[in-house]
């Protein structure tokens, strides 16, 4: 406290002599950043000096739609993306940043003896994203490549709701991105033919209108560059 005082003292002093703090003294502004759920546990330790909001990507694009105020907008794919720019959302041109891809997750020790992404799902409690979200696109992308007609007890609107689920055993199995299941130690994990080989594209943009659209930028263009490189560190694939 006898800190925070001393400085706000220092600042009224300057400002009545008609003078401002130097800059490397003036308080960093803090972009406001609406990211895909999958991003929720590794962004804050990339960047904690940011304000976050996650959610599935669909539902962000929503918001910023809706007014919500971003100054960036990262998504789990490339469709939504795509959306935000049609809608007239984004302020330059948006930059993937990495990739992920799906595998099926089954709570620690899989008590439903599921013996991978096959038949043995038939008649479990299976929980997937909703369509609309970018694993939900994915979801639905990788049954119809294996030939698989999944049937669903839930689906959800966020990649962290299914990890949850099945982690708690409310859920026998569910399909997640690969660095959700590896960041949990309550589940186990199957990979899913042919998910590697064509993973989830993310991208970064500044959102049209932001109110810290500096600081907007610089985070889009570090997540793009070297952030993007740590996020491998924690599971995610180099953009491609």
């Amino acid at each position: 406290m006898r800190k925070l005082f001393t400085l706000s003292a220092a600042t009224l002093l300057l400002a009545a002599c008609g003078q401002t703090l130097p800059a490397s003294e003036a308080p960093a502004v803090e972009p406001v950043v609406f990211a895909a759920a999958s991003l929720n546990k590794i962004l804050p330790e990339i960047e904690p000096a940011a304000n976050y909001s996650f959610d599935g990507s669909s539902g962000l694009v929503d918001q910023i739609a809706g007014g919500a105020p971003a100054d960036v907008f990262a998504s789990a794919d490339k469709k939504n993306m795509d959306r935000a720019v049609e809608e007239g959302l984004i302020d330059g041109e948006p930059k993937m940043f990495a990739t992920n891809y799906l595998v099926l997750a089954v709570p620690k020790g899989n008590p439903a003896g599921v013996t991978g992404f096959d038949a043995s799902l038939d008649g479990v409690k299976l929980v997937v994203c909703a369509e609309e979200v970018p694993c939900g696109a994915a979801t639905k992308k990788v049954a119809e490549a294996n030939g698989l007609a999944l049937k669903p007890v839930s689906e959800e609107t966020k990649v962290t709701d299914v990890l949850g689920k099945v982690a708690s055993g409310e859920a026998d199995a569910g399909l997640v991105y690969a660095t959700d299941a590896t960041s949990s130690k309550d589940v186990d994990v199957f990979e899913v033919p042919g998910a590697k080989d064509d993973p989830n594209t993310y991208w970064v943009a500044v959102v049209k209108g932001a109110k810290n659209p500096e600081a907007g930028r610089v985070f889009a263009d570090k997540l793009a560059g070297e952030w993007g490189a740590q996020l491998q560190d924690f599971g995610f694939g180099p953009p491609r």
